[in-house]
């Protein structure tokens, strides 16, 4: 979900395909699918851009919606608590022996 998270960033701001791609370190041939499943799914919404340079076909800019932004805050909810859970380590904490403790009880 590199991509949602990437056009999170700044959820307003149209955003092309190709710079998706540089961000990202990704090739087209994997990028362009992944927007087009998104938008089938109702995740971003696209558009023309309306400047196109001479000689140049015209190019999709893509956005999320809300739909695509409420996943966003999901996942991003869902990272912040994998990493609560495991920890700066980056390791799952253990579970005890003698099992969870009481609020007030000592060790």
């Amino acid at each position: 979900m590199a991509v949602i998270e990437a056009l999170a960033q700044e959820p307003t701001v149209w955003r092309y395909g190709y710079d998706l791609c540089q961000q990202l370190g990704m090739k087209a041939g994997s990028m362009y699918p992944i927007l087009m499943r998104l938008t089938d799914r109702g995740m971003l919404e696209t558009t023309w851009a309306t400047e196109a340079e001479p000689g140049r076909p015209p190019r999709h800019l893509y956005r999320l919606t809300g739909t695509g932004l409420a996943l966003a805050g999901q996942l991003a909810a869902a990272a912040t608590r994998r990493s609560t859970a495991t920890g700066a380590s980056g390791l799952a904490a253990a579970p005890t022996a003698a099992g969870p403790r009481l609020a007030g009880e000592h060790p």
